[in-house]
């Protein structure tokens, strides 16, 4: 218990850098064009990058979300074949440096974008080192029995990182926003070295007179998973093979569609509260924390409720139905002052967060060790990579269409918002089960299914019915 609990605390701080390091680039945005604007030389040329700067920002976010994207594929069958805890140490390093990068050209007043999205898409490609490692670390310690509550508390380091990686940033953006990125590229870099030094993948088990127990749970247990003979280690899964397992795809699109709301809010929501409610780009980052805030508990609920319901796609389903009215309202409520905008930003957390929490960590440890693998552990990094992959697809279109849209206007951004929530509600690649249900004490939950629950994978279909 004491190691689970070592594991537990290490990497929800390992990932809580990840996201750390990612926040500051949406709370410098309004400073990086007033940074660049005095270098225009034309007027001509100035008026035109004026109205285009979200266009461009915009950009250099689709850089590294796209980079992101494309890597995340490739992460996790790579992390398969190599031990976790060098693979995490190597992306974490390099992560810092290109996050010092980013900041260091402030230092040396560097203005050339095409040097920021090199930057970032750098930043992207070693960033996808993080998320499959971490999950199947985790997936390796504990079990399926509370997994929805346990893997809904170790998520909130999702939230914890942005919320901190925005109070730095906002401490060093009005004054040095070149700090807002190195402090975060330090942190990041440093808990690589820790990760070197302390992470435990997984501890063999031995059997022994009195049952089972841990192998040598001493200082060597970190390099215990290296130590376990070819011959007992199953084969890694191939890529097809884990878009076989039934769920992964069904899942993968719910979430492409969950995390460009996720990220929308992410990379725009200071820049979108600066220009609402009329705040200084630091004020502005620190009420967006709000958001994360509500993320936490979001996620810490959803698996709650899919625990005790054990139906984790229908807990999906329920909050994705209650997020798109609740956006719609936050549009509308952010006009009337300070008390109604931090209300719905925690309520609007929740609910976003919630769905894309739970298919992130529970859903993808529960898929990535179902029973078709027959044991094989190693399939959980590819499962893991393919569902966020295929939801980092959305992360990065979603930050892109903000940019363009709201240059029409933030509410062409909502709606865009709203309109990607029914999607993830309202795909309906398993509606034929419907003709699964036979007896008229279930017509009930065949009604709710035709609403709103068609996106569900099969295997859940089961538990419902």
């Amino acid at each position: 218990q004491l190691y689970r609990a070592f594991t537990f605390g290490l990497t929800f701080l390992l990932y809580t850098s990840f996201h750390l390091s990612r926040k500051p680039i949406s709370i410098v945005k309004s400073e990086l064009h007033k940074n660049c604007s005095h270098v225009m030389e034309a007027p001509s040329e100035s008026s035109s990058n004026r109205n285009n700067y979200k266009q461009l920002l915009g950009a250099m976010d689709y850089s590294f979300l796209c980079a992101y994207a494309i890597g995340m594929y490739l992460s996790g069958i790579i992390g398969e074949r190599l031990p976790i805890r060098l693979y995490l140490t190597v992306g974490m390093l390099t992560s810092g440096l290109f996050t010092c990068l980013f900041g260091l050209g402030y230092v040396y007043d560097v203005h050339s974008l095409g040097f920021y999205i090199f930057v970032q898409v750098a930043n992207g490609l070693v960033q996808t080192t993080g998320w499959p490692s971490v999950v199947t670390c985790i997936g390796n310690w504990f079990g399926k029995g509370r997994r929805g509550l346990i893997m809904g508390l170790w998520n909130s380091h999702t939230s914890v990182g942005n919320i901190l990686g925005s109070l730095i940033a906002g401490y060093y953006v009005s004054s040095n926003w070149g700090l807002s990125f190195i402090v975060p590229g330090v942190i990041i870099a440093a808990m690589g070295v820790i990760c070197f030094l302390f992470l435990i993948e997984l501890c063999v088990l031995m059997s022994s007179p009195s049952g089972l127990r841990f192998d040598n749970m001493t200082h060597s247990c970190s390099t215990a998973v290296a130590m376990t003979t070819s011959e007992a280690e199953p084969s890694a899964i191939s890529f097809m093979g884990a878009l076989r397992i039934p769920g992964v795809v069904e899942f993968s699109l719910c979430l492409l569609f969950a995390k460009l709301v996720s990220y929308t809010f992410l990379f725009w929501l200071p820049l979108y509260i600066t220009k609402a409610a009329h705040l200084d780009a630091k004020k502005a980052g620190d009420l967006s924390t709000l958001f994360d805030v509500g993320g936490i508990v979001g996620g810490i609920l959803a698996g709650v409720l899919s625990d005790k319901m054990g139906k984790r796609a229908t807990t999906c389903a329920v909050m994705l139905l209650l997020a798109a009215p609740t956006l719609y309202g936050f549009s509308m409520m952010s006009q009337f002052g300070l008390g109604p905008t931090i209300g719905m930003l925690l309520v609007c957390g929740g609910l976003v967060n919630g769905p894309y929490a739970l298919i992130t960590t529970a859903v993808s440890a529960d898929l990535g060790t179902h029973k078709s693998l027959k044991g094989n552990a190693r399939a959980l990094s590819t499962v893991t990579a393919i569902i966020d992959g295929t939801g980092s697809v959305g992360a990065a279109v979603g930050p892109l269409l903000a940019g363009l849209l709201s240059a029409q206007g933030w509410d062409q951004v909502f709606y865009m918002l709203m309109t990607a929530d029914f999607l993830a509600l309202l795909h309906k690649s398993s509606l034929k089960s419907l003709g699964y249900i036979g007896s008229s004490s279930q017509k009930y939950i065949a009604w709710v299914k035709i609403i709103d629950f068609s996106f569900m994978p099969k295997m859940f279909h089961e538990d419902i019915l």
